[in-house]
């Protein structure tokens, strides 16, 4: 009996031992398609599916007449932006922040639009994206400090400068993350287009939707090993705790068609905020495209809330 129940134990401690390298190996295996920087992001998502969003790729490179921008990250990196200001001197500033698997160049579109609204604007690359240094996608949390120290970059060249931080999906949570931080009150407003509650929430939906089944245990080794590595959780990685301390207006924006992140989110998001707040859904609008769908309803609902916050 004594042999029989140490031969029973030997091989519960082999299946947890196989269960835990074969969970580790997934988790590494997500890890290195999904936040790793190294690895093509195409493949999984790409929030530019319409072919009009790459021509305004154009008015960046070939017509705005940017400027290069660089700062020094809270952790030692070499972050870029790319600035472009109005021909006649003004203090209202858009931050016009991309989405995941993207750089800057590629929210271009949105980027114009503010100019043409008088702003000028800062397009960041996102860590681990275009032409700014890291080894993985923040998804949001450790940009949302870079998010802070390029508007500190604002402020130190124009004291009087009036902020908008506005972004798409992961960029749309990057700003509601910096929400949360303790924002130069010089950031008026913040407006959110079809962000992810929570890095850990967005995960388990999508592991779910494209499994069929449950996301556990799949997504917590992918949450350890995203620790280890990246030096973050999926779980602190929230935009829905952020939203909790804002004290900065924002705006919520959400295609109601959206299939990558659902419109529940959005919903989520409103309910916590503890700031001012609206919340629009766009009729038709897919992930990262409501602009799309419905433009001169989404510009203008954009316009009449800003109007509210800053000085026109």
């Amino acid at each position: 009996m004594k042999r029989f129940k140490k031969f029973l134990l030997s091989i519960l401690v082999v299946i947890l031992i196989s269960g835990i390298s074969i969970g580790t190996f997934i988790g590494n295996l997500l890890f290195n398609v999904v936040i790793s920087a190294s690895s093509p992001k195409n493949a999984i998502y790409a929030d530019y599916t319409y072919k009009s969003s790459y021509d305004n790729e154009n008015w960046l490179t070939k017509k705005s007449n940017y400027k290069d921008k660089y700062i020094t990250s809270f952790d030692n990196l070499k972050l870029h932006s790319y600035v472009v200001k109005q021909p006649k001197k003004t203090s209202k500033w858009a931050i016009v922040v991309h989405g995941y698997g993207e750089e800057g160049k590629f929210i271009s579109r949105k980027a114009l639009h503010f100019y043409e609204m008088g702003y000028n604007v800062l397009i960041p690359d996102l860590r681990g994206n275009g032409q700014s240094q890291g080894s993985y996608i923040g998804m949001g949390w450790d940009d949302r400090m870079d998010i802070i120290d390029w508007t500190n970059s604002i402020i130190k060249d124009d004291s009087k400068s009036e902020i908008v931080l506005y972004g798409t999906s992961m960029g749309g949570a990057t700003v509601l993350m910096a929400s949360g931080e303790d924002l130069p009150s010089n950031v008026k407003a913040i407006i959110s287009d079809c962000a992810y509650t929570c890095v850990y929430d967005i995960f388990d939906y999508e592991i779910a939707s494209y499994s069929n089944s449950s996301s556990f245990p799949i997504i917590d080794f992918t949450n350890m090993v995203t620790l280890i590595r990246a030096g973050y959780s999926l779980k602190d990685a929230s935009a829905i705790d952020s939203v909790k301390k804002s004290k900065t207006p924002i705006l919520y924006l959400h295609g109601d068609k959206d299939k990558f992140v659902p419109i529940s989110m959005m919903n989520e998001l409103y309910n916590a905020t503890s700031s001012e707040k609206e919340k629009v859904s766009i009729k038709d609008g897919q992930h990262s495209n409501s602009d799309l769908a419905q433009p001169k309803f989404y510009w203008s609902t954009i316009n009449e809330f800003l109007k509210e916050y800053i000085k026109y």
